[in-house]
């Protein structure tokens, strides 16, 4: 079951369409802030998207915030984070788009659970169109056709919508026989040394078919050497993200050198 029960209008009269996440976050939030890695369009030399890593208010390890959470404070980290995450994105001026990681588990009715989200964005005018939701295909989720609703009601809002790790789980294939994301990253055990290894070639090239086939853009994550780019520019894959092209930088937008598109 649920952690938090969403209350109808007729069963909570001073908070109504609420759930007990959204009522009764009584903990004090913790801490966080954000580095931004690119997500780069190699055709065009240009960041296409920054994907928003959480940190330490001082650049703390994620590992030192998230073993902070539990099932307790999930909703409310959740819920920051976005706020956060939309903040520092429009302090910083960014005008690509914004790669946010959700917690399925932390939403309980999409439609209302998105609200402050939505605030966030109005808040701080940074366009929904430019926000994008990822969650991880392997990601612990207590009820599969709730993830979907999730992803659709965000599309329905106007939100982009990705699959992150896609392929690291036993899943992904049949997610996507019930929703079709408009993002796929590849899971980077895929693809590493790809340019070498002619069986990840194969299974690869098969994904790739398939999204294309879908209509969704794949990006292949975590490329670190000049082949593994080259591999995936030859099979027509334009967005990329890895240390190749930049790490994360912490409140800020990395810069790209022009010798990681060419180099």
């Amino acid at each position: 079951m649920n952690a938090f029960k969403i209350h109808s209008k007729d069963e909570t009269t001073d908070q109504p369409g609420k759930c007990y996440g959204c009522r009764d976050s009584t903990q004090a939030p913790i801490d966080i802030a954000f580095a931004f890695q690119p997500i780069v369009d190699v055709n065009s030399r240009s960041i296409f998207a920054c994907e928003a890593l959480v940190r330490g208010p001082r650049g703390e390890s994620a590992y030192s915030v998230l073993s902070q959470i539990d099932a307790a404070n999930r909703y409310q980290f959740d819920q920051r984070c976005r706020q956060v995450a939309i903040a520092s994105a429009a302090a910083l001026g960014m005008d690509s788009f914004l790669s946010i990681n959700f917690m399925p588990n932390a939403v309980y009715k999409p439609e209302v659970c998105i609200r402050s989200t939505l605030d966030a964005a109005r808040a701080h005018g940074f366009p929904i169109e430019r926000i994008v939701f990822e969650t991880v295909e392997g990601e612990d989720v207590r009820d599969r056709a709730h993830l979907v609703d999730i992803f659709r009601a965000y599309k329905e809002f106007g939100f982009k919508t990705a699959i992150d790790d896609f392929g690291a789980g036993y899943s992904g294939l049949s997610l996507l026989v019930d929703f079709q994301p408009d993002l796929v990253k590849l899971d980077m055990a895929l693809l590493r040394g790809i340019d070498t290894d002619t069986v990840r070639q194969k299974i690869v090239r098969g994904v790739i078919a398939i999204c294309n086939d879908l209509g969704i853009r794949i990006i292949a994550e975590g490329i670190e050497t000049k082949g593994e780019r080259d591999f995936f520019v030859a099979h027509g894959v334009g967005l990329m993200q890895g240390y190749w092209f930049a790490k994360p930088d912490f409140n800020a937008i990395p810069s790209i050198d022009d010798s990681a598109y060419q180099g």
